[in-house]
């Protein structure tokens, strides 16, 4: 009996230690070792539910950016092929409130004449938008700021609903600007992202800015070809030569005398821009008849004549067209002329009458299209894509009631000269494939 409880008493205590130690362990186990507990346990599933977290946010990102891309060639695939020998005018100069903390350009001032007496016969001060603006026309898009990304879209589409290849920017260089408008140097970047969306190239139209030389001219276009040359929608022509160079348009080249432009163009002279790193195919403007001449001096690579109002210059006359691209022919240069829609400034320049030329239901834009391709240019460049003040826009306009009185394109729609230009895109481009072959 003595026996059986000292051997009870054995099997108890041993039942006893075992728990314990099964308790000890646990208990261990528990605090220390268990996975809720540790650093990679419980503290690990907040990381892991991010990481998922952000792996499905990206798909998600990726999707949408994949279903935006599609909408983009979607919408892309309903326009007409760009025509990159269709270039237009293209002005960055325009601002609002909104955007710029004021108007800009919209406010333009009319101008005097340059004669006391004819300058008193006419109104004088600045126009006062939004219902009053620096134009004969309303634009559709009301009086927009040019740093308005869904301003620059919309000129996309439109640009491309025409067929436009490339617009030429008016360009200062940066710190510099027009009498009427801001800087805007800082929004070429942005401008080309949204034109290589849309497959349009961008070429620049260099304006006389203040103490244009040729010494920084060449810094100028250095500037131009270094920050932006390399992006893919910067244009870039491959000349006679193979080479495949910038195009870029010199606005009143004349300003500068040819002895001035040919340091800078002439592969003779020291400090040319020529074959180096920066060499361009360079555009001067052919405003009189003997500019033919002072243009092959300087060493230019070609002309353009700009003005939308015919038989305002030498240049912009279209029955001059064909003798000059014989001349340029001769002389291996590039004729660009430029065509417009019409032309009035009176909103701007109210005693410029004179130079009012009627669109005349786009008949007038038909019969400027028509003399250019007459002429087999190798460009054709359009004055403009929206030079407001001028009234030389092709960009959609609205009928406008209100107490200034404004033009517009009735009876026919606000795309009407998008329209007229894509049909001559089209007929440009069958005409160049044939004098090809």
């Amino acid at each position: 009996m003595a026996r059986f409880r000292r051997k009870s008493c054995i099997t108890f205590l041993a039942v006893v230690l075992l728990v314990l130690i099964i308790t000890v362990v646990f208990k261990g186990l528990t605090s220390e070792d268990s996975p809720f507990r540790s650093p990679f346990g419980l503290e690990l599933l907040p990381v892991i539910k991010n990481e998922v977290q952000v792996v499905n946010n990206n798909k998600l990102d990726q999707t949408k950016m994949n279903d935006r891309d599609a909408e983009l060639e979607a919408t892309l695939r309903k326009f007409p092929p760009p025509n990159y020998y269709l270039h237009a005018f293209y002005y960055a100069w325009y601002g609002n409130p909104k955007f710029d903390g004021k108007y800009i350009h919209w406010d333009h001032p009319q101008l005097p004449h340059w004669d006391f007496k004819v300058a008193q016969g006419y109104p004088q001060g600045r126009h006062s938008p939004p219902d009053d603006i620096g134009s004969n026309f309303y634009p559709s898009l009301g009086p927009y700021s040019s740093k308005d990304p869904s301003i620059i879209e919309a000129h996309m589409q439109q640009l491309r609903t025409a067929a436009i290849g490339v617009i030429a920017v008016s360009w200062y260089p940066p710190n510099m600007k027009d009498d009427n408008g801001d800087m805007m140097d800082d929004l070429v970047p942005l401008l080309l992202e949204v034109a290589h969306k849309y497959h349009i190239k961008v070429a620049f139209h260099i304006e006389p800015y203040k103490g244009r030389d040729e010494v920084n001219m060449f810094t100028n276009v250095k500037y131009i070809i270094e920050k932006y040359g390399e992006h893919p929608a910067f244009f870039k022509y491959r000349t006679n030569t193979g080479k495949l160079l910038p195009l870029l348009y010199v606005y009143d080249s004349y300003l500068m005398n040819s002895e001035q432009w040919a340091k800078l163009l002439k592969h003779t002279e020291s400090n040319s821009i020529r074959d180096t790193p920066y060499d361009a195919i360079f555009i001067a403007l052919l405003v009189e008849e003997k500019h033919k001449r002072e243009i092959l001096t300087a060493g230019f690579d070609g002309v353009y004549t700009y003005f939308a109002t015919n038989g305002f210059s030498y240049g912009s006359t279209q029955r001059n067209w064909d003798s000059i691209k014989a001349f340029c022919e001769d002389n291996n240069l590039i004729f660009i002329p430029s065509v417009g829609p019409g032309y009035i400034d009176t909103s701007i320049r109210p005693w410029n009458f004179q130079n009012t030329r009627n669109r005349i239901n786009g008949k007038y834009y038909e019969t400027s299209l028509s003399a250019a391709l007459q002429a087999r240019p190798d460009f054709i460049s359009i004055t403009s894509f929206n030079e407001w003040h001028e009234g030389t826009q092709i960009e959609m306009a609205i009928p406008k009631t209100s107490q200034t009185v404004y033009l517009d394109y009735l009876p026919n729609k606000p795309a009407i000269y998008l329209e007229i230009t894509r049909k001559w895109a089209a007929i440009f481009g069958g005409e160049r494939r044939k004098w090809q072959e």
